[in-house]
Parts: C-alpha cells; structure tokens; sequence
C-alpha cells in the first residue's frame, strides 16, 4: 500500500457507484476508506468497504438554509478530526454537496483533492473547488460551464464502469428470439417509467412480438406484470436488481434516463438506446449527457416535457422494421468503446493519481 485514500460520496447510485469503481481500480495499491451521507449507505455494503458517514443536509431549502449552514459547519470539525485521524493524504470528491464538508476539511489540511466530474455539465460543487483541487478527471474535453483558466487541471478517462460490465454475454447465445426490450429508470417511481411507456409498449406488441424487462417502482411491481400477462407479453418486472449487467445483455433496446454511470454502463454493452433525460436534474445535465451519445450515432433523444406517445410509439416502430439503424448504432457503440478496458481504466487512473 502506498498510502491512504477517502472517496467523498453520497446521495444517488450516479455518485456512489463510480466511487465503487474507484476504490475497486485503486484497493491494490492504497488503503482506501468511503465516506457517505446516509442516502448512499444503500449502496454500499460494510463487508467490502471501509465506510464513514458523513451526513450532509441538503441545501436547497431557504427556510432551513441557516440551520443546514451550521450543521455543514459541524461536519466540517468532524471532517477534519477523520481526516487526522486516519491520515488521509488523498481526498477523492464523486461531486454532489455531500463532499462540501471533506473537501473544505481537505483543503484546510493541505490534502491533495482530486475531483470526479462524469456529467457533461460541470457540477456546481466541482466547479467551486476547482481551485483548490490538483486534477479533475473527466469522460469529455468539452464539459459545459467548464472555467477556462482551469483547463490544465483537466484529465481525460473512459468512463468509470464497474468490472462485471466488461464481461459481456452474446445475445445470440440466448433462447429467446424476440425483440427484447428494456426499461430503466422507474426504480424511484419516475411517473414516465411507471405509468405512461408500458401503454405504448403494449400498443406496439399488437405489431411486433416483444420481450419486456421493466424496472419500475416496488410498490408497481405487480400491477405492471399483471398487464404485460393479459397482454401476452413476455416480460421480467423488477425494482432493482444487483445483476443489471446481465439484464442488459439480453436486450436489443433500452430505454433509460441520461445518468451519466447508467449511459456508461449500456454504451460499453453495446446496447442502442432512447435516452429520456430527467428534466429537472441540475443545469439539465442528462439532457446534455444523452446528447454526447446522439452526436456520435449511438442513441436516440426524447424530451419528456412534450412527451408525445404517438411519436413514441412510431419511433419503436421504426426502430423494430429498420434492423439497419440499430446494426449502424451498435458500431458506432462499439467504436466508441475501443479502447475501454478495465485495464487501460485502470492505468489511467492510476497514472493520474501517482503523478507528482
């Protein structure tokens, strides 16, 4: 071990699950620790990981924005206190608010801050360290908002993917030779996920036999099975599920939010997708997250505010009789992720951390 790591994370899978990633490409070479607020503990179980909470409040209430202040104040003494006294040289930031109280700590101790930026939006918490972090590591080049004066701190990856994704299975080696369909993003009842796509889905399998994979909210589970069994449709409903890679590998077609980790994740599969970016995420990150895949052929992009179920529909359709669009999709996917190994991620992130 080279010395001691703590990855700042928290809140939604989209911070915690790279800063698993993280920790899984480095835990051979540093002694590494994971701090969270308690939204994130689920994600994180205590047997693989060593996990400090840290539970910072949200910020975006006016009327308790005083109390909030004071008790970010407190978790900053406690931040400092962890940080002495496991001697943390290296302070990871997975963005968000929730790092604000280590990453202040962090630099009131001079210790070296490195932020994570996998959005095509710079975040606002990134943005305000920026000037006191050493690199910043990014999927893009062209990150929205970025501050000019800071572009030699930029350092370039391919995105960060959990192992078990680089191990894909072949399509043609399953039974099923339906078109197989899935769904992803429903697991925090979206009401788009939950209660609108599954009607034109079963509008379309009156023209074309499908198998559907649906990850919705817990409480929907059976209702939306229920309706894909009396409409003969071959389905798996699900509200979360720790093998979504597998689940991914035997569709031919997604549909998804624009979660940077999850756009990750069904690029390096090779799935095409239909991004339907969530239109209230901070700065309308998802929206431009999807649009990087739309500009390189690989997605197409619906906007869920003027949500059309026609048009929707008639995409499908589309999509279901031009076998073409979905072949040319695949290769530019595959292109796209090239050179995106475990091992070159590994490299390289390695090689940043290392750098004098």
């Amino acid at each position: 071990m080279t010395g001691k790591i703590l990855i700042s994370t928290g809140g939604s899978g989209g911070h915690v699950i790279p800063a698993i990633t993280i920790h899984d490409h480095l835990k051979e070479n540093y002694d590494i620790s994971i701090s969270s607020d308690v939204r994130g503990l689920k994600y994180l179980d205590d047997k693989f990981y060593k996990i400090l909470v840290i539970d910072t409040p949200k910020l975006n209430n006016l009327i308790l924005f005083p109390l909030s202040i004071l008790k970010v104040f407190f978790l900053v003494l406690k931040s400092l206190i962890i940080l002495k006294k496991e001697k943390i040289q290296i302070l990871i930031s997975t963005g968000g608010y929730m790092s604000l109280p280590l990453c202040i700590a962090a630099w009131i101790l001079n210790i070296k801050i490195y932020l994570l930026e996998p959005n095509m939006v710079i975040g606002r918490a990134n943005k305000f360290f920026l000037k006191f972090c050493k690199k910043i590591i990014c999927y893009s080049e062209n990150i929205i908002s970025f501050p000019k004066k800071y572009k030699n701190k930029l350092n370039i990856i391919n995105p960060l993917i959990r192992k078990k994704y680089y191990n894909k299975k072949s399509k043609e080696n399953n039974n099923n030779n339906n078109f197989t369909l899935i769904i992803i993003g429903g697991s925090q009842g979206a009401q788009i996920f939950d209660k609108i796509l599954h009607e034109s889905i079963i509008r379309v399998s009156k023209f074309k036999t499908l198998k559907v994979i649906h990850q919705t909210n817990q409480k929907n589970i059976d209702n939306l099975k229920n309706l894909y069994l009396e409409n003969k449709i071959d389905n798996t409903v699900f509200s979360y599920d720790q093998n979504l890679n597998l689940l991914i590998d035997q569709a031919d077609l997604c549909i998804t939010r624009s979660g940077a980790s999850s756009l990750a994740e069904i690029s390096l599969c090779e799935k095409p997708f239909i991004a339907i970016p969530l239109p209230s995420s901070k700065d309308n990150h998802q929206l431009e997250n999807a649009n990087y895949y739309k500009n390189k052929g690989c997605c197409w992009v619906v906007d869920q505010i003027n949500f059309d179920k026609k048009k929707f529909e008639d995409l499908i359709l589309n999509i279901l009789s031009n076998k073409d669009e979905i072949l040319i999709k695949k290769n530019n996917l595959k292109k796209l992720n090239y050179q995106n190994t475990w091992n070159n991620v590994n490299q390289n992130l390695l090689n940043i951390i290392n750098e004098n």
